[in-house]
């Protein structure tokens, strides 16, 4: 391996006694962060003012955040941009994949996918009253749903519960091959797993950065558009930003080159700057590298829980050739279970109804974390120490 993950692990503030395993909900902090934001709040915003959007490069840190995150994802420089949310670039390009598809309704998806994905089909297909229609299948359906039906295939390409990992490429030659075009979901792949839009010959792609790449609580989210459909997509959210001239101040709306149409709102340059941090460690990093060490560092927890932990029952692929870099397993008591963890300082989280979800990001996880958290982990099942009213009360955020 040629990334050196002890150097990228010092490049995190990791809390003393803690072992975090859930980055593929919420990135650590970059150690840089607070720097580049208040250089940010009082080096630009502070002495610059308004002149910031020209003098500090504010108004292309969209797109050339969208490179330095393309480079993780292989997707052609010039094709992703920053901003908005995760649901908001969802609806867009959707929106866009149903206008090139003008004679089908079928929007196919699958059971496993993330909810709010589906929220926003839902929304969307409701305003379009054009007799559209969702379809969902079970993940393993999904190959045997693809007709000449289908106007696009919506896919989170790693499940958010189990981890279980579509095969992208195989998809949308299926996809194509019956005239659809497919937009996916990198939520759980962006700095997870080996990505190769380009060479997949996807259509669209969204996801979102607070999670492995790191940028914080509400970070901006990115949408990629393939180059040969950049300059056809009609922008269903034409916002001031995707406009082709957005200081003629035209009062009708001219979308702007290739991926630029798909910027709507104001950029939020102070998370940009936080993702910047994050992305001075991920510069460094070689996808291949995150791949291959992933695999140890999950492997190895599952051979050490299923030792120490017989009622846990697996929930994600064996094969980890088939998963992306998380493992579940589940329990009927999975909620107290993790907060029985997260008491003794090995954070992950709980998905209903039963899931215990645990992330590896080899940016700062070590094995010395993976055998640390089984063995804790396997405490907590031996003795019941999770049979306590105060671990069963259930949080607003689970």
């Amino acid at each position: 391996m040629g990334t050196d993950f002890t150097a990228t692990r010092a490049m995190f503030r990791m809390q003393e006694g803690v072992i975090y395993l859930d980055g593929n909900s919420l990135g650590p902090t970059p150690a840089a962060v607070a720097e580049k934001v208040r250089a940010c709040i009082t080096n630009e915003w502070g002495e610059m003012l308004i002149t910031a959007w020209n003098r500090a490069g504010w108004m292309d840190k969209p797109r050339a955040l969208g490179d330095r995150i393309g480079r993780l994802i292989g997707a052609e420089r010039g094709t992703v941009v920053l901003g908005d949310t995760l649901s908001i670039k969802v609806y867009q390009a959707l929106a866009a994949a149903l206008e090139l598809r003008p004679d089908r309704k079928v929007v196919l998806s699958d059971t496993g996918n993330f909810p709010t994905d589906l929220y926003m089909a839902e929304g969307l297909i409701r305003s379009l009253g054009g007799g559209h229609e969702l379809r969902t299948v079970a993940p393993e359906e999904v190959e045997a749903a693809i007709n000449q039906d289908i106007a696009v295939l919506m896919l989170t390409e790693v499940d958010y519960r189990t981890g279980r990992k579509h095969e992208m490429k195989h998809l949308i030659e299926m996809a194509h091959a019956a005239g659809a075009l497919v937009v996916w979901d990198l939520a759980h792949s962006a700095g997870a797993i080996e990505v190769d839009l380009s060479g997949a010959g996807a259509d669209f792609a969204v996801g979102c950065t607070y999670k492995y790449l790191n940028s914080g609580p509400g970070g901006p989210a990115f949408i990629y558009v393939a180059p040969r459909l950049a300059d056809r997509v009609n922008p269903a959210l034409s916002g001031w930003m995707g406009h082709e001239a957005p200081f003629a101040f035209d009062l009708g709306y001219r979308p702007g080159e290739g991926i630029e149409r798909m910027r709507v709102g104001t950029p939020p340059i102070l998370q940009m700057a936080a993702l910047e941090a994050s992305m001075d460690i991920w510069d460094r990093v070689d996808m291949a590298d995150i791949r291959a060490r992933s695999i140890e560092l999950t492997e190895a927890f599952v051979e050490a829980v299923e030792a120490a932990c017989p009622t846990l029952t697996l929930a994600s692929p064996r094969d980890p050739e088939a998963r992306g870099s998380q493992i579940s397993f589940r329990h009927p008591e999975g909620y107290a279970i993790m907060q029985a963890l997260i008491a003794r300082g090995v954070i992950g989280d709980f998905r209903a109804p039963d899931i215990l979800r645990f992330g590896f990001t080899p940016l700062y996880t070590t094995m010395e974390d993976v055998s640390h958290a089984a063995a804790i982990l396997g405490e907590i099942m031996r003795d019941n120490l999770w049979d306590r009213a105060e671990f069963k009360t259930r949080a607003k955020v689970t």
